[in-house]
């Protein structure tokens, strides 16, 4: 198979995997009947079975086994694995949790802006330089940060959780080598016990299935639909160069962003400046990207 054909099967694999947390960000508007916290423990507890049989088929269970046996070597990496664990659930939790509870947009303004802070965290925690493309993009961003704390005195939570969240899990997974599937395998193995406890504790489907078995149907969907835009996104990565997966990070805001808006959320005038201040940020940061696939290609 060719260099181009690898690359456009990357390209379409990595778009299918954007359109499925999307639908998935969507389809929460279907479970309205259950809590963002029952929500959270089926999706876990669902994509966790089909995310190890993928492991398996895949052969990457090594990296699985080599995280053991570094726990059984270095005790402190426990620590480490626990803290990660907690980052990501908190993510995977707010993802469900926030378009039933009018939080969608500012969960998606948090996707758009998380790039730009992970260029950010880059300069301070690795010492890596920042291109002209990418100080220039962190001057739009500042100044729509800067306009969205005069006009609401302060960012959302759920914005400032994602933006924020997500670099310093990433970069805790890049400072302790698990910066793999193996790795968000175990921090979801360490979420099945508060995943469990949600589905249990009160939980809607549990008691109700007597009486609307169809639910079942709909939280069996969610795991599916998860499962597969792990395993399409996973799949993507080997065929992807990195300027070009940076690129195609953006696709899944603008859909959680149009999905949101058909949930009914809107976005006030005065927040309009943020919003293309954030835009022109990720326009540069493409703009930087598409220079240098050129640049490969020639």
């Amino acid at each position: 198979m060719s260099t181009q054909t690898n690359t456009s099967l990357g390209v379409i694999l990595n778009v299918i995997a954007s359109a499925l947390f999307a639908l998935m960000f969507a389809y929460s508007a279907l479970l309205h009947d259950l809590g963002g916290d029952e929500i959270y423990g089926w999706r876990i507890s669902l994509t966790f079975p089909l995310l190890t049989v993928f492991i398996l088929i895949n052969g990457y269970w090594s990296q699985v086994t080599r995280i053991f046996e570094r726990m059984m070597c270095t005790p402190s990496f426990i620590f480490t694995r626990v803290i990660s664990s907690l980052l990501l659930g908190f993510q995977l939790w707010l993802f469900m949790w926030a378009p039933n509870n009018g939080y969608g947009l500012a969960v998606s303004l948090g996707y758009f802006m998380m790039p730009i802070t992970m260029v950010v965290v880059g300069w301070f925690a690795f010492k890596d330089r920042m291109s002209r493309f990418q100080k220039l993009a962190c001057a739009f961003a500042i100044i729509g940060v800067i306009n969205q704390l005069a006009v609401s005195q302060t960012l959302t939570w759920p914005t400032l959780a994602v933006c924020l969240g997500y670099p310093i899990y990433f970069w805790l997974r890049h400072k302790t080598d698990t910066n793999h599937i193996g790795g968000m395998w175990f921090d979801m193995l360490l979420s099945l016990p508060v995943s469990l406890y949600f589905i249990f504790d009160n939980g809607f489907v549990v008691h109700r299935l007597s009486i609307n078995f169809n639910l079942i149907w709909l939280v069996l969907g969610l795991g599916l639909i998860s499962a597969l835009a792990l395993g399409f996104q996973s799949l993507s990565a080997p065929h992807l160069n990195l300027s070009l997966f940076g690129l195609l990070i953006y696709v899944e805001p603008v859909l959680l962003l149009l999905v949101a808006l058909l949930l009914g959320e809107s976005i006030m005038p005065s927040e309009w400046p943020t919003y293309i201040a954030i835009w022109l940020a990720v326009m540069v940061l493409c703009l930087e990207g598409a220079v240098s696939l050129k640049r490969q290609q020639r």
